[in-house]
């Protein structure tokens, strides 16, 4: 094997390319290695080594979040047997962002810009995240210490990256037009050019709000990873096909050939849910916290981003914009009424919407799994629109 093949080929996807480019693998007759450049088998391939990866080292994280007594004592009372869930290890989104980010190192192009702005995108909101479970959940328990990150610092931080992020993408994609272009589910011939501005705006509102939906939904064990497993999957399939330029063609979507690389983001993302599934589901031994929930929600924005599917997210993603619409009615509703009533009232019995069904009557169980099934249902409806098209 040539010695520069390996200085320059760290990664799987890299090493195979420069292989096949020397002619190694064929003289060897090994050019069957040759599907791990292509997306259709590495995204699948992403679904299982992050799967893996959490499974391994999921007991690992456990015992070390433990050990640092990383646990949450401030679960919501809504039922007596609530008071079971307190200390349990909380920051397990470690666990998820180290699945992403190692799989996507070994089977991704990273030559691709798409994949290293997803990298920083996953890095940085995992940081604000982790940044603010530590400060709630160590610093914050000493007299006097503040409780976690602001909701504006929050902001200001998921903001500064949807502008950045969405700045370099736009500039990048600027040449070919189907990158920059608005694109409406059930209509195939209907698009809008987006200026940069625009791109900017919708972009950042994008990613911005999936990470704080999907930050509201991690309020029940196995809720937030199951749904993000569900949406993580639909788009791998939409990434595969805007990728391939055949695929895209017959069914008349927006071909976007460097997006195809989203697809093992998407399968690295999907397989670290359920790899976290695994201790996340009831009684769950550790919680995502916010250094999981923002990370994952903001990825599958920019994933949504890349592949021009945007509005198909806020279909697919439907119970996280379930979630995040009920608490901005119910603070809406609440602060309306207490100014012009005197007392504030509400909409739901409590917010995010999955506390307002436990209130109802419903087990922890039947609200996520029954959301569960929404979920799949809404992926399913989401690829149905591929035909209407």
């Amino acid at each position: 094997m040539p010695r520069k093949a390996w200085v320059l080929s760290p990664m799987i996807y890299l090493l195979v390319h420069q292989l096949l480019l020397s002619g190694w693998l064929e003289s060897r007759h090994l050019k069957f290695l040759r599907v791990f450049i292509a997306p259709e088998f590495q995204a699948p391939a992403a679904v299982v080594i992050g799967f893996s990866i959490c499974i391994l080292l999921g007991p690992w994280v456990i015992a070390w979040l433990r050990r640092q007594k990383i646990g949450d004592a401030n679960q919501t009372d809504i039922h007596a047997d609530n008071s079971a869930k307190q200390g349990t290890p909380t920051m397990g989104g470690v666990l998820i962002i180290a699945a992403i980010v190692v799989t996507t190192l070994l089977l991704a192009n990273l030559s691709n810009f798409y994949v290293l702005m997803a990298l920083v995108c996953t890095v940085w909101l995992g940081g604000v995240g982790a940044a603010d479970d530590w400060l709630k959940l160590t610093v914050g328990r000493r007299a006097g210490s503040r409780q976690g990150l602001t909701t504006r610092e929050k902001l200001l931080f998921q903001i500064a990256l949807g502008v950045m992020l969405s700045i370099f993408t736009y500039s990048y994609g600027s040449q070919l037009e189907p990158a920059t272009n608005l694109y409406f589910p059930f209509f195939k011939k209907i698009s809008l050019h987006l200026s940069l501005w625009a791109f900017v705006l919708i972009s950042t509102v994008v990613m911005t709000g999936s990470s704080n939906a999907v930050n509201l939904t991690d309020g029940l064990d196995g809720l937030a990873s199951g749904c993000m497993a569900i949406v993580s999957f639909t788009f791998l399939i939409f990434a595969l096909i805007v990728g391939n330029h055949q695929v895209a063609s017959f069914l008349l979507i927006p071909e976007v050939e460097p997006a195809g690389q989203m697809a093992v983001l998407a399968g690295a993302m999907a397989g670290a849910c359920l790899g976290f599934l695994w201790f996340n589901c009831n009684p769950a031994r550790v919680f995502m916290g916010d250094t999981g929930s923002l990370a994952m929600g903001g990825l599958i924005g920019y994933i949504a981003i890349v592949i021009r599917h945007e509005l198909v997210l806020v279909f697919v993603g439907g119970i996280f914009v379930a979630e995040a619409v009920s608490v901005l009615l119910q603070v809406g509703y609440f602060k309306y009424s207490r100014k012009k009533y005197g007392q504030g009232r509400r909409i739901f019995l409590m917010a995010p919407l999955h506390h307002h069904f436990q209130k109802k009557g419903w087990s922890e169980n039947q609200v996520v799994v029954r959301f569960w099934l929404i979920s799949f249902m809404l992926a399913a409806m989401a690829l149905a629109t591929i035909k209407l098209r």
